[in-house]
């Protein structure tokens, strides 16, 4: 099998149990670019934050960002966004929805979000990727990728199924992690960005390895023609891929050392 391509989720998948890049990751990923792997980066995350990453990993990679709202090319040129609706977006920061949440709007160049949280501060200390506090009820709603909920599981199963009976059809909904919930506009999935990555280049899914361990990963895996579950995989994405090929752990490298089996880096 001649694989050209490689996308990767981040949190669980890529990066380690702390948020991190390790060195053995960075350099699988650097030995595999020298023989002519192309990569993507796929995350919920903002991409003035995954462009850090992307430096500690000293590669050269596309960013799907904000679940596939947005796709840099590695020279760091939008090449695609897809906003969620402004009156949607003004509806989603109304307390009626946002109430019980800390509530988060990713913006093209900014991030904004409805009171301070230092664990989201902690995650992003390598990217210095920093938040501005903001009347998000009061916002106008405009040029929003994604919405992002952060509360108690439970309290977002809720919120998850009320979003989805009263705007099923108009936003895509998805978990990253078990306390953030994600909303995006309909027909955006890190799956729909890896298809206009792969088409750009003219390489097929076939050749392509795609990484991750989230429910907001399952889209890019079926686009993917060899799909890798983690380890550490949420149960509601094994339930939908029970068949899909099972790696290790991300605190354990899974992705680098999988990698690193499958081309013979010794």
């Amino acid at each position: 099998m001649s694989y050209r391509f490689i996308a990767s989720d981040l949190d669980g998948t890529l990066l380690d149990q702390h948020h991190a890049v390790n060195a053995l990751t960075a350099a699988t990923l650097q030995t595999l670019q020298s023989r002519g792997i192309q990569f993507a980066l796929a995350t919920g995350r903002h991409h003035l934050d995954v462009s850090g990453i992307r430096e500690a990993l000293g590669v050269r990679a596309h960013l799907i960002t904000s679940n596939g709202a947005r796709i840099h090319d590695p020279d760091g040129a939008l090449i695609h966004r897809q906003d969620i609706p402004s009156p949607l977006a003004r509806a989603l920061a109304q307390p009626e929805y946002a109430a019980g949440t800390i509530a988060n709007f990713y913006l093209d160049d900014e991030w904004l979000i409805s009171e301070p949280c230092q664990d989201l501060l902690d995650m992003h200390k390598d990217s210095g990727m920093a938040y501005r506090v903001c009347d998000l009820a009061g916002h106008d709603g405009v040029g929003v990728g994604k919405v992002l909920y952060i509360g108690e599981h439970q309290h977002l199963l809720a919120l998850e199924r009320r979003l989805l009976e009263r705007f099923g059809d108009s936003l895509y909904i998805t978990f990253s992690l078990e306390h953030c919930l994600e909303v995006m506009a309909a027909g955006v999935s890190k799956g729909h960005a890896l298809a206009l990555v792969l088409d750009s280049l003219g390489i097929p899914a076939d050749a392509c390895l795609a990484f991750g361990d989230g429910q907001n990963d399952l889209e890019l895996l079926r686009a993917a023609g060899h799909p890798r579950l983690m380890g550490n995989a949420h149960p509601r994405l094994s339930g939908e891929m029970p068949d899909a090929h099972r790696i290790g752990s991300n605190a354990e490298s899974g992705v680098a050392r999988h990698l690193r089996e499958l081309f013979q880096l010794g």
